[in-house]
């Protein structure tokens, strides 16, 4: 299956759900892993461009996504890549696009503009 790079600079990208391990089988709850045996994880993100906001469900291996990957949490993407799949069940074709990245890494480390401007005011 062909991967094409998804170019993430002129993104903002923020936690929309936090993260959960992939389920492979829905009726026995097995997690999904990758060729190597490491848990991959599911985690949705808000992609927004200049021109559109979607919401992308990620397959992740599970070493890398960041600590507290809260919803609304800013993150960077790294290896970021789609996709195209297609597969038939019960006599029905369907088709989609899958996004895959290598890491999903938290922007919002202590001292960051962001981190500041969340922050409650003491007094």
């Amino acid at each position: 299956m062909r991967q094409i790079p998804v170019d993430t600079t002129n993104a903002t990208v923020m936690v929309a759900k936090a993260p959960q391990p992939k389920v492979k089988d829905r009726r026995t709850g097995e997690i999904a892993l990758d060729k190597d045996g490491v848990t991959l994880m599911t985690v949705e993100v808000m992609f927004s461009t200049p021109d559109e906001v979607e919401i992308l469900k990620l397959t992740v291996p599970a070493p890398g996504v960041s600590e507290d990957l809260a919803m609304g949490t800013p993150v960077a993407l790294t290896g970021l890549v789609a996709s195209a799949w297609e597969n038939e069940f019960n006599g029905q074709k369907r088709h989609g696009i899958a996004f895959r990245a290598v890491a999903v890494t938290s922007l919002a480390a202590a001292g960051t503009p962001w981190s500041r401007s969340r922050s409650v005011p003491r007094g």
